[in-house]
């Protein structure tokens, strides 16, 4: 078969963000045709498939596309900046279309007629282009972070838009929060230059940035010049409300304000580990003021939405407008490098103190959640519009806590790494993994995680099963004794050899035969592992061998019978 044909696309079923059809019958218009290809590079890329009918029926190209190979100049040529597409003939129910593959563009690509387009999705699930605004063309440059908003200057404001109250409010949290303690000595204009609060305008004049708004301005300056800035904190029990609240303070206002009412809503009690008592919160409160505060700071301020806090019977969920920036995804959120939205208000906060000095805050996030034996945070529901972190209030695993506490006593106190405690909070849930099957709950390869895993062996937290190539893990013994589930150890983690010799001579007796295959299911074990198991039976005499490859199955022997 020729590389030609092993490579021949597949049409796709119906049209979504990222595949259009268009009709060629009566000839497209090339504007038409660089238009939609426009609209497409301005959003998630893909493919067009030209002589395809919107019901996805093969039509075939107008005679005058038959010939392709100018296609892509002629799209270069009709955009700005110049759109590189690559188009491929291919022949689909007798007749000949074509495939035009669009690349997503980091920034935004006009037709050379000035048009700005963007996809989108309708209410009915198809897609449909729409004029691209110059508040989203903003708005999209900040999510591939080549401007920062908040960085800008905002229309209008000035340095009295300042409130005096706010900035001794960020000094008292610089001392709270253990922030850069530099910034204290610093008079204020000092201080607005080297947090990014002020800029200069075209008269050389100090005027106030988004940044200087959201974390000193003014409540009323805030309302009336960035109208995007809203949050919300809302309790709702068995469907009741019982507190829904909006608000427009300064971030850091804000934030006090959050974690003051969120306080009657988040019970503590505290339990005994050894010589100190460790306090078992609802919602951790390291966990729930990294979260707002990520959500506050990596908001998308062009969008007129506000950041919802929700508590309810289900658990904790905070969600901000704009989706995750470019280059971080629900596979890297992990171990990708930090991409703030807002790099000048990210900075502020960070040396505030408010946030993770390492920009690795959703690590705090986790560490709060499987710390308590918790279900790890839930990012599911984030899509292209919003990040949506669900963290479930389950009850605490006081058992786990305390082997996790008592853990990170004999390591003088250092937190467990947060690889070993998802390793932990994975083992704990699904009872036995390997490293393959880690290595996508920590988002890394098998190397790392089989790393990760044996480092807990030593730690005497986890024990290890079978050889290298078929190695997987099981908490230790003395977890599970600590939770009075011996027997569930046990259990996962398998059994003698005796045990295994046992369980395949009475699956025999009472089914007649056996087969490799019923083996490992059976004792949970390897290919190799089974197959050494029924050949040392039948070396013993105790089983017969029955037929060649893939076709041999097991009987009882002479001695077994008898």
């Amino acid at each position: 078969m020729s590389d030609e044909a092993q490579a021949a696309p597949t049409l796709p079923l119906a049209e979504t963000l990222t595949v259009e059809f268009k009709s060629d019958r009566k000839r497209l218009p090339d504007d038409e045709l660089v238009e939609s290809l426009v609209c497409m590079a301005n959003t998630d890329g893909g493919e067009l498939w030209l002589g395809v009918e919107d019901d996805g029926t093969p039509t075939g190209l107008h005679q005058a596309h038959q010939n392709l190979f100018g296609l892509p100049g002629l799209v270069a040529a009709r955009t700005s900046p110049s759109l590189a597409v690559r188009v491929e003939p291919v022949e689909l129910a007798g007749v000949r279309v074509a495939r035009i593959t669009v690349p997503k563009s980091s920034g935004e690509v006009a037709t050379t007629a000035g048009v700005y387009l963007r996809r989108r999705i309708k209410q009915d699930g198809t897609p449909e282009c729409v004029a691209l605004l110059p508040h989203e063309r903003s708005s999209r440059a900040s999510r591939f972070g080549l401007v920062d908003v908040s960085a800008q200057a905002v229309a209008g404001a000035t340095l009295a838009d300042f409130d005096p109250l706010e900035r001794e409010r960020l000094r008292q949290t610089v001392r709270q929060y253990g922030g850069d303690r530099v910034l204290l000595e610093l008079d204020d204009e000092a201080m607005d230059g080297a947090l990014g609060f002020t800029t200069r305008d075209e008269a050389g004049q100090r005027v106030p940035t988004l940044t200087g708004l959201l974390l000193i301005g003014r409540e009323t300056a805030l309302r009336d010049k960035v109208p995007t800035h809203e949050f919300a904190f809302q309790v709702l029990a068995r469907e009741a409300v019982a507190f829904n609240e909006f608000r427009r303070f300064p971030l850091l206002k804000a934030l006090d304000w959050l974690e003051t009412n969120f306080r009657p809503y988040n019970p503590e009690r505290e339990i005994q580990v050894g010589l100190f008592r460790v306090p078992v919160p609802k919602v951790d409160m390291g966990a729930f003021r990294e979260a707002v505060a990520n959500a506050l700071v990596h908001r998308d301020y062009h969008r007129l939405s506000a950041v919802h806090v929700r508590l309810d019977d289900d658990g904790l969920t905070i969600s901000n407008p704009g989706g995750l920036v470019e280059g971080v995804t629900l596979d890297n959120l992990l171990i990708t490098e930090p991409r703030p939205r807002n790099r000048t208000l990210a900075d502020a906060m960070k040396r505030v103190g408010i946030v993770e000095r390492s920009g690795r805050g959703v690590d705090t996030i986790y560490r709060g959640m499987l710390r308590f034996g918790r279900p790890e945070p839930d990012y599911s529901r984030t899509d292209s519009n919003s990040v949506v972190l669900q963290l479930e209030t389950a009850s605490a695993d006081e058992v786990f806590l305390k082997l996790v506490v008592e853990q990170e006593g004999r390591q003088g106190g250092a937190p467990l790494p947060i690889d070993s405690l998802i390793a932990l909070a994975a083992l704990r849930e699904h009872k036995r993994l390997s490293a393959e099957g880690l290595a996508s709950h920590i988002q890394r390869d098998a190397v790392r995680a089989r790393r990760t895993l044996e480092r807990l062996v030593e730690a005497g937290l986890v024990e290890a099963h079978g050889n290298v190539r078929s190695r997987s893990y099981t908490l230790s013994a003395d977890m599970y004794r600590a939770k009075g589930e011996q027997v569930a150890y046990t259990r996962q983690a398998g059994f003698s050899s005796l045990q295994h010799e046992q369980l395949v001579l009475g699956h025999v007796r009472h089914h007649g035969r056996i087969q490799r295959s019923e083996a490992m299911e059976l004792c949970r074990l390897s290919g190799d592992q089974a197959q050494k198991l029924l050949k040392r039976l039948t070396a013993d005499g105790r089983l017969v061998k029955q037929g060649e490859k893939r076709w041999t199955f097991y009987t009882l022997g002479d001695s077994e019978c008898a």
